[in-house]
This record gives C-alpha cells, structure tokens and sequence, in this order.
C-alpha cells in the first residue's frame, strides 16, 4: 500500500438520536463518520459478535459474495465533501481456474465500514481525507473515561444491593429475642388503652362551664 492511504481501524461505534457516531482512527488521530440506525447498529453487532436469528442485509450481501467465491479485499474512504463522506470498496474473486479478479465499487462509507467489520477486511482512508478531518481523539477518550466511571458505579450499586440482600437473608428466626418482642408489643397496646381511657373519660366540661359563666354574667 502506497503512502497515498492511512490505515485505521473502527475505534468505537455509539449511539445517538437516531444515528449512530462511529470513531475511525489509529494512534496518531481519531475522526468521526455519522451513519444511520440501521447500519450503525450492524456494525455494533459484528464488532461485539453478537448472532442474529435471521440474516440482515449485510449478512445477506456477505454470503452472496461467498457464494460467487469473492470477498471483500479492502475498504478505502477516499472523499469528503463537508461531511459527507465517499467510499470504494475493493472485491477479489477467482474464477474457475483459480485466476484472481479485482473488482472496485463506489459505496456508501457506513456499508463499507460494516462490511469491512464482518469480513475482517482493512480499512484504508485516503491521505487528503485524513489531513482534512478533525481530530477527535481526546473527545473519544472522555467519552470511554465517562463510560467506565459509569459501569464502576452501576457495579457497585449493585453490589451493594446484593450485600444487602444477603444481609437480610442471614437473619435467623431463631436469633430473634421473642420475649422482648412481646413486651414491646404490649407497651404498646397499655399506651393505646390509657389514650383511650383519657379521651373516654374527657366530657369537655371546661367549655361547659365557661358557656355558662358567660350566661350568669
């Protein structure tokens, strides 16, 4: 490969309202290239290896590649326009007699991307593109610094809650001091009957006999 492309590599793929922000870059410098929904969320599954019940279009198109005897050779993001982005994808198939074929389409960067990531295929960006677009490499690392701090808290809550439970569970019915139990309770209800007995036993006869001062006078 000539020094006309820079290799990378897809850094981190994150969701947002209704797209998807996916980190290209290496250790010199870190860009961001927003997809759709539906792609990002393609590319998030092949890195994590998650399996799908069903093929989905870039599944469908990867074995219909297989079945000619082709595959993705590489992924060149060559173009940028503001920040709309241009891709080529490069396919490699053998024919019968074993003779190789190189085949180069324009594509949409988030396909490419994503079929880069299910083929394990490199990922080339062109030297214009890549002098030209932002670094972002600090942003990424707040954000995987922020995501971390998160996941340690939710852990720990966690764990706390657990703690907690087993806490509970520990207590023996047995340890409990009944006796004690009981005299509590009983205090109570003595309370409660000389509440009751008070309350039974006031007439309102203070505000009796103020009424009738008040008459005599």
């Amino acid at each position: 490969m000539n020094r006309e492309v820079i290799e990378a590599q897809v850094r981190a793929v994150l969701p947002l309202d209704g797209s998807f922000a996916v980190f290209l870059g290496n250790s010199e410098k870190t860009f961001v290239i927003y997809v759709d929904e539906s792609v990002g969320t393609a590319i998030s599954m092949f890195m994590r290896g998650v399996s799908k019940d069903r093929p989905l279009t870039h599944d469908l198109l990867g074995s219909v590649l297989l079945a000619f005897g082709a595959k993705v050779e590489r992924v060149i993001i060559n173009h940028v326009e503001g920040s709309v982005f241009h891709a080529r994808m490069i396919l490699s198939a053998a024919n019968e007699l074993h003779q190789k074929k190189l085949i180069e389409l324009d594509a949409r960067p988030s396909d490419s991307i994503a079929m880069a990531v299910q083929q394990g295929a490199p990922l080339f960006v062109a030297r214009k593109v890549w002098d030209s677009v932002e670094d972002v490499t600090e942003t990424l690392a707040q954000i995987e610094k922020r995501g971390l701090e998160e996941a340690a808290a939710a852990e720990e809550e966690e764990t706390s809650e657990e703690e907690e439970d087993e806490d509970l569970e520990e207590i023996d019915p047995d340890d409990l001091d009944l006796e004690a139990l009981e005299g509590l309770t009983l205090d109570e209800d003595e309370d409660d009957e000389e509440e009751d007995g008070y309350n039974d036993g006031y007439t309102g006869s203070d505000d009796d006999d103020e009424g009738e001062e008040w008459k005599k006078s």
